[in-house]
Formats: structure tokens, C-alpha cells, sequence
């Protein structure tokens, strides 16, 4: 008996096992399989490389950014050169300001701006060096190291005082050429000398738009010593004489243009002034005229002669 009862289980566990097989086949004879066809995977591409440098565009990028550093460097270089250069000057100056260092005046004074003792042309005490002392002893200042406008350009500027000369531009472009001077010099002369008005005579019978006197008019077109092309002409080969005579001084010249010479002092110009009043241009129109600025109007000066001048 008890042999007989596994053998019992036994049976009862395969019927089992085989209604399920039976069931399982039944249910896929109703949903038969389809079979999905695979592709076979394709083969992987190389890519190939051209060339072993890097692409183009990377190497431009890279170029330029060293070319940039490169020229960044260059300017820091030079700009600490310049730097270097005008702490170790014997006379430290102003960018835009006249260069000249003279032995017996010492450094120039000037600034970039005007005010009413200096400008980019020197101090007044430098320009009247020696007047309150032994005597007037200009530095040695040539053409070629003032600082000035081109003509043109102060015509350009609003509320140029050179507007009473454009008339005269092409005669004082012309003949500053001839005689290696400044356009805007004759100008400045033509200006603080008769305000550039071609009909002015002088108390001493000076002539025209450069007060030419009366001893210089000989050739003069139809004895007209007041003709502009004429005047500006004269004016100008007198002064190139004078800067000749003077070793290319144009402080010294344009002084003795103006009544100045070697030797006055403040004193004995105030006094020739009162005497025979004769207006004080003096040298100030380097920080005035050829700066563009109507040197009357600003009130440029220190000693101001023309204040005691009876016909001022």
C-alpha cells in the first residue's frame, strides 16, 4: 500500500504536465509566428584624413590671435621706449610742445595749452629771456621747431581770427613757399600788424597788410605800396633777410620785425613805447596767432605795453 501511493502522485503529476502541452500547442495553431527578415549590418565607414595639419580654419584662428599678441607686444614695447625716453630728457617736456633747450634760458616753460604766460612755444620768461635782466637774449629757436596750425586748417576751425585773411590765403601760401617760411607766419604778421586789412596805414606811414615802410614800397605796381600781392611779398623777403641775418633765429626775427633788438630791457621798452607809440605786438603771437588764437582778444601777455599806448 504504502509502495503504491508515489506511484499514484507520480501519475497524477505528468497528466498535468501533458493538458499543458496540449493547451500551448493549441493557442499557437491559432497565432502562427511570421518571421521578420534581419538586414545584415552594414560595414563601418574610415574616415580618411586628408593631411596631418590641423584643419584650415583652426590655424587661421590660431595665426591671428599670435600676430595680435605679437603686435600688442610691439606697441607696449614701443610705448615704454617713448616713456623711457622723455623721463631721461634733459629738459621733460609736453607731447605737442616746442623741443628747444637753450644753455643760457634753461627749459622752455611750455604747455600743451595757452594760457596768458605760456603755450606750446615756450614761457614768456623764456621768449623775453634776459628783458627783466642784462637784456634780451632770445633762445635759439629755428622755423623748423615751432609748433603751429597748418593756415588752412585755422581757416577750417570756427571762430578763427584768420577770417580777415582768407582773401590773401593763396599770396601768403605762395610766397611763404618762396622764402621758406610759414603760410600761417605771414598770416600772423598780416594779423597783429594791421588785423589783415589791406587799406591800413601806420602812425609812421606803414604801409598796407604787413606795415611795409615807406623805404621798402620802390616797385610797388602803380606806386600802390598797399597792393596785397605786393605787400605780402615784401613783408615776407624782408623778414627771411632778417632770419638770415639773425643765424635762423625766427625769435629774434620776428622781435626786430616788431621794433625789438638785442639788449632792451622792460624798462627801456616801456619808455620807447610811451615815446613814439608804437603798439607791443612782442613774440607772445607764437602762443597766440599760429596757435589759432586772437592774441588781443585772449589778453595774452605779462608786461601788456599796449595798456599805456595813447592810440591803443
Amino acid at each position: 500500500m504504502l509502495v503504491a501511493l508515489p506511484l499514484v502522485i507520480l501519475s497524477v503529476v505528468l497528466s498535468a504536465q501533458a493538458k499543458a502541452h496540449i493547451a500551448r500547442d493549441a493557442v499557437a495553431r491559432h497565432h502562427p509566428r511570421v518571421s521578420v527578415p534581419r538586414e545584415p549590418l552594414a560595414a563601418p565607414v574610415k574616415k580618411k584624413r586628408s593631411s596631418c595639419n590641423p584643419p584650415l580654419k583652426t590655424t587661421t584662428t590660431s595665426t591671428k590671435k599670435t600676430t595680435t599678441t605679437t603686435k600688442t607686444t610691439a606697441k607696449t614695447t614701443k610705448t615704454t621706449a617713448a616713456s623711457s625716453k622723455a623721463t631721461t630728457a634733459a629738459d621733460v617736456v609736453q607731447a605737442g610742445t616746442i623741443k628747444v633747450v637753450d644753455n643760457a634760458c634753461g627749459p622752455s616753460g611750455a604747455t600743451t595749452k595757452t594760457t596768458a604766460t605760456t603755450g606750446p612755444n615756450g614761457d614768456i620768461g623764456w621768449l623775453n629771456c634776459g628783458v627783466t635782466g642784462s637784456g634780451w637774449n632770445p633762445p635759439n629757436v629755428q622755423v623748423s621747431d615751432l609748433v603751429l596750425m597748418d593756415l588752412n586748417d585755422a581757416l577750417k576751425a570756427s571762430g578763427t581770427p584768420f577770417s580777415a585773411c582768407s582773401a590773401y590765403t593763396g599770396y601768403f601760401y605762395q610766397y611763404a613757399a618762396e622764402y621758406g617760411l610759414e603760410p600761417i607766419m605771414l598770416a600772423a604778421t598780416a594779423m597783429q600788424e594791421s588785423s589783415c586789412d589791406a587799406s591800413t596805414v601806420g602812425g609812421g606811414g606803414e604801409q598796407g597788410l604787413m606795415q611795409i615802410t615807406q623805404d621798402k614800397c620802390g616797385g610797388a605796381p602803380g606806386g600802390n605800396c598797399k597792393d596785397p600781392a605786393f605787400n605780402i611779398k615784401t613783408g615776407a623777403a624782408y623778414m627771411k633777410s632778417v632770419l638770415d641775418s639773425n643765424n635762423g633765429n625766427i625769435l629774434e626775427t620776428i622781435g626786430n620785425y616788431n621794433g625789438w633788438e638785442k639788449g632792451m630791457t622792460k624798462g627801456y621798452r616801456r619808455r620807447k613805447i610811451t615815446l613814439l607809440h608804437l603798439p607791443e605786438q612782442s613774440r607772445l603771437y607764437f602762443n597766440g596767432w599760429l596757435q589759432n588764437i586772437n592774441a588781443y582778444e585772449a589778453h595774452l601777455g605779462q608786461y601788456f605795453n599796449l595798456d599805456v599806448c595813447p592810440d591803443k
